[in-house]
């Protein structure tokens, strides 16, 4: 296979013609099949805290938005969502949260042991940026994973939407190299078309996500908040608008698409935030262009809402149960099915009494 340069990506990402883009969504899901095979990876996302210290210049849970209230799971909350997660077949959790102090390093140890030792699931976390003593500590107690999205990989742009918490930490790329040399498969992942970002930019990601060799993949596109400094238009980077990428749909999956081919053997999720810019086929559309993964959500409903990283949130009303229900059904329409194990970087699986249509992988988007 031809390796991808940046100006070929820069191509595709300004590529409009349907017949074109759809010859790439068909090699990327050919890349996807070839790869990572047909098992689609469900891991259960439990949303632990609101509560975060940064203040990120897109993200609604920033310090300074007093309007949302507040809340943080309790240690019992996040084990019974953790044995919820094994009772729906899920091969992962995944805790995720702002960037909240009360979160200690021994507090999570004592979670992640607790679920290492009590099910059979894989651990991923997300909890922002933390010292290499914490990433270690939670490392020996059994954590898997943990993914920290960089957002973008122009620096400038990041300096913008990103005010550092401490000055002369390490900035998030070197955390991620830092996470993979303390043996997590480690997972980064850029936002598409915030206000600022260029279609090189874009490219650069691609080629970013390749040079770190990252396990896991997310790309989803920027939703704005309006309680937020870009949300508002308080911010606004400048760029030409010919060079400004669209938050659009079909970015997203171009970027799904190119990172699939670039990166054959990564996790990459068909996200949320997709979901939730097309609430009727925005996942399945993902899946069709190379992901390989999604996430439903476990967090109680109490606290689901108040997570509101970017606003109106994809099934934000739905059960768990209905949530895994409606999953399951999308990835069996397409000719998959659901991975039974905590679904590791590259591993194949194989269906389990299941022979999907050799024809039901054929991308068509405009079907």
């Amino acid at each position: 296979m031809t390796e991808l340069t940046k100006l070929d990506l820069l191509e595709w990402l300004r590529e409009s013609r349907p017949a074109r883009l759809q010859s790439l969504y068909e090699r990327a899901n050919a890349v996807r099949k070839e790869h990572v095979g047909d098992a689609v990876h469900l891991r259960g996302l439990i949303e632990v805290s609101s509560h975060c210290v940064r203040q990120c210049m897109y993200c609604g849970l920033r310090h300074a938005n007093r309007d949302l209230p507040r809340y943080r799971m309790t240690r019992e909350e996040i084990l019974n969502c953790a044995l919820q997660a094994e009772r729906l077949g899920y091969g992962t959790v995944v805790m995720q949260g702002g960037e909240d102090d009360l979160l200690t390093a021994k507090w999570v140890e004592e979670i992640v042991w607790w679920i290492k030792r009590e099910t059979r699931l894989a651990v991923t976390l997300s909890l922002g940026e933390r010292s290499r003593d914490e990433f270690e500590l939670w490392r020996l107690a059994g954590a898997d994973r943990y993914l920290l999205r960089f957002e973008t990989s122009d620096e400038n742009l990041f300096r913008v939407i990103h005010p550092h918490r401490y000055s002369g930490t390490p900035g998030r790329l070197s955390l991620l190299r830092q996470l993979k040399s303390l043996g997590y498969e480690a997972g980064g992942g850029v936002m598409v078309g915030i206000p600022g970002q260029s279609f090189e930019s874009l490219a650069q990601d691609i080629l970013t996500f390749r040079a770190l060799n990252l396990d896991m993949i997310g790309i989803g596109p920027y939703i704005a908040h309006a309680a937020t400094p870009l949300g508002s238009g308080a911010l606004r980077p400048a760029i030409s608008p010919s060079e400004q990428a669209p938050a659009s749909e079909e970015m997203v999956y171009k970027m799904i698409a190119l990172t699939r081919i670039v990166c054959p053997d990564a996790n990459i999720p068909s996200t949320t935030a997709l979901a939730t810019i097309n609430k009727v086929d925005g996942r399945k559309l993902g899946l069709k262009v190379g992901a390989n993964v999604v996430m439903p959500n476990l967090t109680p409903s109490k606290y689901r809402r108040l997570y509101e990283i970017y606003p109106a949130k994809a099934c934000i009303d739905e059960s768990a149960t209905d949530c895994n229900q409606c999953l399951r059904g999308q990835i069996h329409s397409l000719g998959r099915f659901a991975g039974h194990g905590p679904g590791g970087r590259g591993m194949l699986e194989t269906p389990v009494g299941i022979m999907p249509d050799a024809g039901a992988n054929l991308v068509q988007l405009q079907a």
